[in-house]
């Protein structure tokens, strides 16, 4: 079967999607997702998130915070790379995925955490590697 490609080649899946991003087949309703193309400055796109995974919707959220982690300064794209690992560990829990949520939402902690000292943009640090390390579950609160 041939794969789904933009105008410049690149891979890229049309099919429908649902909550948790998982590909439906073609021809059945999906859940809107976010453009391949989401330009997003860090603070609409820790809003998007934040409401996003208030809704309970981590994949999505994950879309955001990649677009800016892709737009971000050098200094800065370990932070968003970490965020969006940590709604795409998020994503994994909720399809069922324990291992690999658990690796997903380790390595989000480990580049979060490299932020503490300073974090950008009232990102709260010390609360999300603690929501993750504790994995009590619930909805992470992404600003201070």
């Amino acid at each position: 079967m041939e794969r789904d490609r933009d105008t410049e080649g690149r891979a890229r899946n049309s099919r429908p999607r649902d909550e948790l991003g998982r590909p439906l087949p073609r021809g059945a309703e999906g859940v809107p997702t976010m453009p391949d193309d989401l330009v997003v400055g860090p603070e609409e796109a820790l809003e998007q998130a934040q409401r996003l995974l208030d809704e309970g919707r981590p994949f999505h959220a994950h879309e955001v915070l990649e677009a800016a982690w892709k737009a971000a300064p050098d200094g800065e794209r370990e932070l968003w790379r970490g965020l969006a690992q940590l709604a795409v560990g998020l994503t994994h829990a909720r399809r069922g995925n324990a291992d690999g949520a658990a690796r997903l939402l380790d390595r989000a902690a480990l580049r979060i955490a490299e932020y503490a000292s300073d974090p950008p943009y009232r990102i709260d640090v010390p609360g999300l590697v603690n929501f993750v390390r504790s994995r009590s579950g619930g909805t992470p609160q992404l600003r201070s």
